[in-house]
């Protein structure tokens, strides 16, 4: 019988459960190019990976701000589906939650319709019945008020929930909700990072999120 830990499980999208991190290294590169004429480094670009566009680029160059965002999703929603790629297991994952009465839902810093496309691109569109998204607080990560709006919209106590991420600002949201917090090493930035913002776990595999979680491990296709 499976016992899961938690009564609700939240994700968070880029990184987590969709490969998106080559796609938005990409188009934060042809942003700085298009407008700046200048790159920036990959190891940067992926610490921002997490928060709201808008202020990475507001850090980089205020004056250009908006520029830079929209270049940016134009360019990130024309090559959505050349450059996203697919984390195995992650759809087994959702379909195995919910059938063990687990809620889910996913809490993002991507806007309504970027994340719309970059779960279609990866085939889990609806399978977590709450989507949250820029659009829906007007503070952001690392702030626990996407993850409180999340809560609220499933009409569930942050404290029957956990959070799993890829970023630093992943879990420092979630301890701010007051939500447990499972930080994935696949994403953004590497497992040292992870462990210094002190999550409940850090897992490598999505075989190891399972197991923390408190589903059996996935049966490998024969």
């Amino acid at each position: 019988m499976t016992h899961p830990r938690w009564p609700v499980v939240l994700f968070d999208l880029d990184g987590t459960l969709a490969d998106t991190i080559g796609l938005i290294v990409a188009s934060y590169n042809h942003a700085f190019q298009a407008v700046l004429g200048t790159e920036r480094d990959e190891a940067e670009i992926r610490s921002w990976i997490g928060r709201p566009l808008i202020e990475s680029f507001a850090e980089v160059s205020p004056e250009h701000a908006e520029e830079l965002d929209r270049v940016y999703r134009e360019w990130n929603i024309a090559n959505t589906e050349r450059l996203l790629r697919v984390y195995d297991g992650v759809a087994e994952l959702l379909r195995d939650l919910t059938a063990a009465g687990v809620r889910t839902g996913v809490v993002t810093s991507k806007r309504r319709q970027t994340a719309l496309l970059a779960m279609r691109g990866v085939g889990i569109e609806g399978l977590a019945p709450l989507l949250g998204t820029l659009e829906d607080t007007e503070r952001h990560k690392p702030l626990p008020d996407p993850l409180l709006h999340g809560a609220a919209k499933l009409g569930v106590e942050p404290a029957d929930c956990v959070y799993v991420g890829d970023a630093a600002v992943d879990v420092a949201a979630a301890r701010a909700a007051g939500m447990a917090a499972i930080a994935v090493s696949w994403g953004a930035v590497g497992r040292e990072v992870l462990e210094a913002a002190e999550s409940d776990a850090v897992v490598d595999t999505v075989d190891e999120l399972r197991q923390v979680i408190g589903l059996p491990a996935s049966v490998p296709a024969r």
